[in-house]
C-alpha cells in the first residue's frame, strides 16, 4: 500500500479571522488550511474593544491563537491602551503576542504623535510579559528605527516586523536587535524583487511567514480574498529565495515561530 507523502506543516503567523470576509465560513477556511499543511494561525486583534470576539475564535478553534493591540491607523480613534490592560489580556492561555501596533504614516501621518505613544505602551507590555511584539510599519522607517532602538536600550524585548515591506535600513536595524521579519504575499508579487533581496540577505533563522488575510493574497490568488491556506504559496517563494527544499524551509519557519511565539509552542507541546 502506497503511503501519501506527509504535507509539510507551516504556521500563518498573522491573519484577521474576525473580519467580515470570513463570516460563516470559518470551518471551511480552517479545513482548507489544514489541507495545505497550515496547522496553526495567529489571528490579530487591532482594536482592544473587539478582543472578546477574537478571543472567542481562538477558544472555539484548536489551531487558532491570538494577539491583541491597537493598530496604528486606529490609534487616534480608539482609547489609548494601558500597559496594565495589555498585561491582563495575556493571562489567557491562547493570547500569544502584543499587537499589532506600530507606525503608519502612509494614510495617518497626522496622528504620528499618538501612534508613537501607543507604540511605546505596547513595547512596555511586551517587555514586561516576554511575549513578542507584533509591529506594523509603513512609510515611517526613520521613526520606527529610532523608537525600537531607544526602547530596546531601556530593556530587551522580542519582536516580529509583520508583513515586512519597508527598506533595507529598517530590516538591518530590526535584525541587529534580534527581531524577526515576516514574509507576506507582497514578497511573492512579481514587482517585489527589491523586497525579496532584503529577505534573502537576512538569516533564515529569523524569517516567519504570514498571510495578513484577508489582504495581500499571493499569486496565483492575487486580487482575491486571502486566507491562511495561501501562506503555503508565500512559503514556497521563501524556500526558493533561500535555496531550500520547501519541506526544509517550512520546518525552519516552524522552528522560528516556536522560538519567538514560545507560548504557542508550549500549548502545542501540552496538547
Amino acid at each position: 500500500m502506497t503511503q501519501t507523502p506527509q504535507i509539510p506543516q507551516i504556521t500563518d503567523s498573522h491573519c484577521h479571522l474576525d473580519f467580515p470576509d470570513f463570516d460563516g465560513q470559518m470551518n471551511d477556511v480552517l479545513t482548507r488550511a489544514a489541507e495545505a499543511g497550515v496547522s496553526r494561525m495567529v489571528t490579530i486583534c487591532t482594536k482592544l474593544r473587539l478582543e472578546p470576539q477574537i478571543r472567542a475564535i481562538a477558544e472555539t478553534h484548536a489551531p487558532v491563537f491570538y494577539a491583541a493591540g491597537t493598530h496604528p491607523m486606529s490609534a487616534a480613534d480608539e482609547p489609548l491602551a494601558t500597559v496594565e490592560e495589555l498585561i491582563a489580556l495575556t493571562r489567557h492561555p491562547k493570547m500569544v503576542g502584543i499587537g499589532e501596533t506600530g507606525l503608519d504614516y502612509h494614510y495617518t501621518s497626522d496622528s504620528a504623535e499618538i501612534q508613537q505613544t501607543s507604540l511605546r505602551i505596547h513595547i512596555a507590555a511586551a517587555r514586561e510579559t516576554g511575549l513578542p511584539l507584533i509591529i506594523h510599519a509603513r512609510a515611517a522607517d526613520e521613526d520606527m528605527t529610532r523608537i525600537l532602538t531607544e526602547e530596546y536600550r531601556n530593556g530587551a524585548y522580542c519582536c516580529v516586523m509583520h508583513c515586512f515591506s519597508s527598506g533595507a535600513g529598517l530590516a538591518k536595524a530590526s535584525l541587529d536587535l534580534g527581531f524577526y521579519l515576516s514574509m507576506s504575499g507582497i514578497a511573492a508579487f512579481p514587482r517585489s524583487q527589491e523586497l525579496r533581496d532584503i529577505f534573502a540577505a537576512a538569516p533564515v533563522e529569523r524569517i516567519l511567514v504570514e498571510t495578513d488575510a484577508p489582504y495581500l493574497a499571493p499569486p496565483p490568488y492575487r486580487g482575491k480574498r486571502n486566507e491562511p491556506a495561501y501562506v503555503a504559496h508565500t512559503a514556497r517563494v521563501g524556500a526558493e529565495l533561500f535555496g531550500m527544499d520547501y519541506a526544509d524551509f517550512a520546518a525552519q519557519t516552524e522552528a522560528n515561530f516556536d522560538s519567538l511565539f514560545s507560548k504557542a509552542a508550549s500549548w502545542r507541546a501540552a496538547a
